[in-house]
């Protein structure tokens, strides 16, 4: 009995030392840091994020941009002003009619333009569609980002069905080039509004098959509630704008609040999409509700169109246009968020200043607030509920 408490106590108060090599650092508590991208699939293009990790938790987080800058503010200066819309519908890819609209509705303010009615409601017809057409796509990609493959099949359907009517009227599918100062390029087709009220309708029921598919889905609800919270006063301080920041419950939308286009003839159809919680799950909800708003504001215009009488689509222009001299700040409501042209005019038929404020720029700084505290595998849902386009980020 003595020897057996003897071994037990022995066996208890063994401790074993491990030796490691000279010079290791404590690697328990050591920093990580990790680098995203730039060329990562999750990064949605050449975005680059490097993350202090401690542990599997993020300590800090910082953006890195400038790896798809093309200088188009420096080449808007050598461009006239139908030139320079090739090149600002490209910025942001997904919304290129309405990158288009900023160019031309600053133009025609500074020339006192008056634009014909149906070239308005044709407008707001298209930057709608075009609205739809940029959350079709974040819709399909954000699940895809979480692990669900099968919605970004149903965003891809919805979004052919109107891509064929985009196309059918401007001959591009994704840089439309469509706008001119002034008006459109060309009347609407023949039968192309019954067509777009066939296409809404299509898509209208489509997306309510991702709504079904995602919204309960108790998987995604648990990688996104109360995940990535952006707050109030982070919007305010970083500039955030667009359904990122109506998510959180910043209730501002240009269209409702300083209208143009035919905006202030629609406050009856109208609806701004709102949530208060701030996390990925309400941004993907806030974009998931747009888009049935937006499908309303499109049937609106295409009975609108159909009431107007025959009449130009657009104002003939001088072979050679200049700009009178003076500044001008045009900003609309861009699918992504707030996005302003911000033009100086010396009186050529160049600008001698133009400064584009792009919606994706400010929301994508605001990942060095939210990002610390939580998991790397979190980052991957955090990123994907702040959609975002690189080219938008670089210009």
């Amino acid at each position: 009995m003595i020897e057996a408490s003897e071994k037990a106590a022995a066996a208890v108060s063994t401790e074993r030392i491990v030796g490691v090599g000279a010079g290791t650092k404590d690697l328990a508590t050591e920093d990580m840091t990790l680098n995203i991208g730039p060329q990562h699939p999750s990064t949605h293009g050449v975005l680059r994020l490097r993350i202090t990790l401690d542990g599997e938790r993020i300590a800090a987080a910082e953006p890195i941009i400038g790896y798809m800058h093309r200088g188009a503010e420096k080449l808007f200066e050598v461009r006239d002003y139908r030139q320079i819309i090739v090149l600002a519908n490209r910025h942001d890819w997904l919304s290129a009619f309405a990158s288009e609209l900023g160019v031309v509705l600053a133009v025609e303010r500074m020339l006192g333009m008056e634009v014909p009615v149906r070239a308005v409601w044709a407008r707001t017809l298209l930057a709608e569609l075009n609205r739809v057409l940029n959350h079709l796509m974040f819709l399909g990609s954000y699940p895809l980002e979480v692990g669900a493959i099968t919605p970004i099949f149903y965003s891809f359907r919805e979004r052919e069905q109107l891509q064929r009517v985009m196309e059918e009227i401007s001959g591009g599918r994704l840089h439309y080039m469509f706008n001119r100062v002034g008006g459109l390029k060309d009347e609407l087709p023949a039968g192309w509004l019954g067509r777009v009220t066939d296409a809404v309708t299509a898509v209208r029921h489509g997306v309510g098959d991702i709504d079904k598919l995602i919204r309960g889905n108790e998987i995604f609800r648990a990688r996104t509630r109360g995940v990535g919270v952006l707050t109030r006063d982070q919007i305010e301080q970083y500039g955030v704008s667009g359904p990122i920041a109506r998510a959180s419950g910043v209730d501002f939308d240009l269209r409702r609040d300083e209208p143009y286009l035919a905006y202030g003839e629609l406050q009856d159809v109208l609806r701004v999409v709102t949530r208060t919680e701030g996390d990925c799950l309400a941004r993907f909800e806030c974009l998931l509700d747009q888009v049935h708003a937006s499908l309303d504001l499109a049937d609106a215009c295409v009975a609108r169109l159909k009431e107007l009488p025959p009449g130009p689509i657009n104002v003939r222009l001088p072979k050679v246009l200049k700009v009178p001299e003076g500044h001008t700040y045009a900003w609309t409501e861009n699918p992504l968020g707030i996005n302003g042209y911000y033009l100086v005019s010396h009186g050529e038929k160049t600008p001698w200043r133009l400064k584009l404020r792009s919606a994706s720029f400010n929301n994508i700084q605001v990942l060095r607030e939210m990002l610390p505290g939580h998991l790397v595998a979190d980052m991957i849902a955090i990123l994907g509920s702040m959609f975002f386009v690189v080219g938008d980020i670089d210009k």
